[in-house]
C-alpha cells in the first residue's frame, strides 16, 4: 500500500490502538484527541494536532472514533471541527457507534462539502482493537469504501460494505442486541447452575462443547467466574447503543421486548456503581435479584 496522509480524532481505549497500526504501517498521521494523547502515541511518528480542524486540514482520509453521537456531531461540525478543515475529494470515515438517522444528515452535510462519508463502526471490543481484528460493518458507496478497505484492513478482519450511510450504524445497533441478550442469557445460565450446586466452570467448559457455544460464553463467561470486569466495553457505553436500538425501534413501530429488559439490567449495575464495569458484569443485576454470587457455596 502507497503510504498515506490519514487523520484520527480520538485516542481512548479504541482509538489509541486502532490508530496505533496506522501509524505502524508507515502511514502519516496526524492525531488529536479531547484528552491526553495516549502514552503509547506520544513517542511515535504520529503528528499531533491542535483541533480536529487541523487533523482535516492535513489528512486525505480522516477517521473519527468517538463516544456517541453528540461528540462526532462536536467533532465534526463544532468550533475547529472538522468540516471547516475539509477541501474537496477528502473521506471522512466515522467509526464511532452512533445514531443511523444522525449519521445520514452528518453524511448530506460533509457530502455538500464535496467529501465523501463512511460510517464504519466496529465490533470486538479493547481485545479487536489491540489485535487489529475487529469486525468492521461500513456504510457508503462502492468506490468509497474500496478507497479505504486496505485502511480497515489493517484493523480488523471481517470488513463488509453493508449498504449506503446509516446502513453500518443500523447493523452495529443489531449487533449490539444481540451481544446484550447473550450476555444476559450466559449470566442467567452460570447463576443458576452455581446456585444449583454445579462447579460453574466445569458448565461453561462443557457448553462449548455444545450449541450454546458462542464467543460470549467464551470470553465473558469466563469474566463474570474470574471476576474479572475492568474494560473491555463498558456498561456505560453498551446502556448508550441499546438507546439508540430502542428509540429507533420506537420510532420505527418496532418491540424489542427482551432488549429493553437487558437495558434494565445494565441500567441497575449503572445504579450500583457501574458505569464503568465491563458489560459482562451484567450479571452482577443478576446475581443482586437471586442474593448469590457466581462461585460462592449455594
Amino acid at each position: 500500500m502507497n503510504k498515506l496522509k490519514l487523520g484520527f480524532v480520538g485516542l481512548g481505549i479504541m482509538g489509541a490502538p486502532m490508530a496505533g497500526h496506522l501509524i505502524n504501517a508507515g502511514h502519516e498521521v496526524f492525531i488529536n484527541t479531547r484528552s491526553k494523547i495516549p502514552d503509547e502515541l506520544t513517542k511515535s511518528a504520529a503528528v499531533v494536532c491542535s483541533s480536529p480542524a487541523e487533523v482535516a486540514s492535513k489528512a486525505d482520509i480522516i477517521i473519527t472514533m468517538v463516544p456517541d453521537t453528540p461528540d462526532v456531531e462536536k467533532v465534526l461540525f463544532g468550533e475547529n471541527g472538522i468540516a471547516s478543515g475539509l477541501s474537496k475529494g477528502k473521506i471522512v470515515v466515522d467509526m464511532s457507534s452512533i445514531s443511523p438517522i444522525s449519521t445520514k444528515e452528518f453524511a448530506q452535510k460533509i457530502n455538500a462539502l464535496g467529501c465523501e462519508y463512511l460510517d464504519a463502526p466496529v465490533s470486538g471490543g479493547q481485545l479487536g482493537a489491540k489485535g487489529a481484528t475487529l469486525t468492521i460493518m461500513v456504510g457508503g458507496s462502492e468506490a468509497t469504501f474500496q478507497t479505504v478497505k486496505p485502511v480497515f484492513e489493517l484493523m480488523g478482519k471481517n470488513i463488509t460494505l453493508v449498504g449506503g450511510n446509516g446502513a453500518g450504524q443500523i447493523t452495529k445497533v443489531a449487533n449490539q442486541i444481540i451481544v446484550a441478550l447473550n450476555i444476559e442469557a450466559v449470566a442467567e445460565a452460570l447463576v443458576f447452575a452455581s446456585k444449583a450446586g454445579a462447579d460453574p466452570a466445569k458448565v461453561r467448559e462443557a457448553l462449548m462443547g455444545g450449541f450454546a457455544s458462542s464467543k460470549i460464553l467464551e470470553v465473558h463467561g469466563e469474566r463474570m467466574i474470574k471476576r474479572t470486569f475492568d474494560p473491555g466495553f463498558r456498561i456505560e457505553l453498551h446502556q448508550k447503543d441499546l438507546n439508540l436500538a430502542l428509540s429507533s425501534a420506537k420510532a420505527l413501530g418496532v418491540s424489542l421486548p427482551n432488549t429493553a429488559n437487558a437495558q434494565e439490567l445494565l441500567n441497575s449495575c449503572s445504579a450500583h456503581g457501574g458505569k464503568a464495569w465491563d458489560h459482562s458484569a451484567m450479571v452482577k443485576a443478576l446475581e443482586k435479584m437471586a442474593n448469590f454470587e457466581i462461585g460462592q457455596k449455594a
